[in-house]
């Protein structure tokens, strides 16, 4: 117990919390290194075991070095495919947020669509790609809608599953203070699905980028996926897979900046979920 008219250590209650937020920030750099570090300590142990041929699978040595002797080159592609996947995501999820929030609203649309966009959803896409080619050409505009064909199903599920579970009291609420369906849809629909929505827009943004790719593999004449597919035809397997690991640095950032947005719009789910 302490003394009455004893000072109080400047900081010593903020103590814990801030030692708290130091754990976590250190927990969300440290643990996802030694998680790359186990990785590619399995590769390079796979490798020394089974003696995998290199044109199969390289050091991961060779691939560092591989990346420091070409570093334009990966960033002048990596801009490409940069490009084709952020277009095709942004061209997806709106589509797919008007299109889910249309199928929310109306059961006759509901029914009349959904059915076929499963249907849809389940064709191998790579199999559209030649189809693509021959519609827009080989510049950059099947490859975004490759990836616009990816990422467009898991948002129209999210918005449609996310409008279509708003509490039946929220709704009577807004009813009883004569709210207009508008209303209601902004002020207690939409904010309610937000985090359903976003659940879509983090599958989607992973998708776009493999979308781009399979594009790219396609009728590509640059980006990332072309790099994979020609250093692979050369045998450079350790150019292809450079090539990888820029594709997987930059799906990392591009899913990190959706969680970003998702923390700034909605900071009260963190403190309202388990």
């Amino acid at each position: 117990m302490q003394a009455e008219g004893t000072a109080v250590p400047a900081g010593a209650t903020a103590g814990p919390g801030r030692w708290r937020g130091v754990r976590a920030v250190g927990s969300m750099v440290v643990l996802p290194l030694l998680g790359l570090a186990v990785a590619i300590g399995l590769w390079w142990g796979a490798k020394e075991a089974f003696d995998i041929p290199r044109i199969s699978l390289p050091y991961p040595l060779e691939v560092l070095v591989e990346i420091g002797d070409r570093p334009r080159v990966l960033w002048e592609n990596g801009r490409v495919t940069l490009y084709e996947s952020v277009a095709g995501f942004a061209a997806g999820s709106a589509t797919g947020l008007v299109l889910g929030t249309a199928i929310a609203h109306s059961r006759i649309l509901s029914q009349m669509t959904y059915p076929w966009l499963v249907a849809f959803n389940a064709i191998p896409k790579i199999a559209l790609a030649p189809l693509l080619v021959i519609w827009m050409g080989f510049g950059t505009e099947p490859k975004i809608a490759m990836a616009v064909l990816l990422c467009f199903f898991p948002v129209v599920l999210a918005t449609t599953s996310g409008l279509t579970s708003t509490p039946t009291e929220l709704v009577e609420l807004a009813r009883s203070l004569d709210a207009s369906r508008w209303q209601t849809f902004t002020k207690v629909r939409f904010p309610y699905a937000l985090p359903q929505i976003f659940v879509g827009l983090k599958l989607a943004m992973p998708l776009a980028v493999i979308g781009a790719v399979i594009g790219e593999f396609s009728a590509g004449q640059d980006g990332l996926g072309v790099i994979v597919k020609q250093a692979g035809g050369l045998g450079n397997s350790p150019l292809a897979f450079a090539a990888l690991v820029a594709l997987s640095m930059m799906g990392i950032g591009l899913y990190y900046a959706v969680v970003g947005v998702e923390r700034l719009l909605l900071p009260w789910v963190r403190a309202t979920t388990a």
